[in-house]
């Protein structure tokens, strides 16, 4: 659990993902088609991905990626991350956070 929150509390943006995740793919596009360069952990790539994993599941985040968090706070998996987007929430608090400048 420190881990994760010290990995969070380093950028405005944090996803913890798994390379071969399609929607994990399609968060990180998300992001990147906003404009956010967000800090990316590649949970199947990382030695201690294991230990992470069960620290998100413990955070709520099932199943455990996507995990999005935007300044230092989880936000959701990617069913909530896409209807932020939809709804026009996500862009406000990437502003809020220092993610996003327009």
């Amino acid at each position: 659990m420190d881990r994760v929150a010290k990995l969070v509390s380093q950028k405005a943006v944090v996803i913890f993902s798994k390379s071969s995740c399609g929607m994990c793919h399609a968060i990180k596009r998300l992001f990147y088609e906003q404009g956010v360069g967000p800090a990316v952990y590649e949970l199947d790539e990382d030695s201690r991905g294991k230990e992470i994993e069960w620290a998100l599941m413990r955070l709520g985040c099932n199943p455990a990626v996507p995990a999005v968090f935007v300044g230092g706070r989880f936000v959701g998996s990617a069913n909530t991350v896409m209807t932020l987007h939809l709804n026009g929430t996500l862009k406000r608090m990437l502003r809020d956070a220092g993610a996003l400048w327009l």
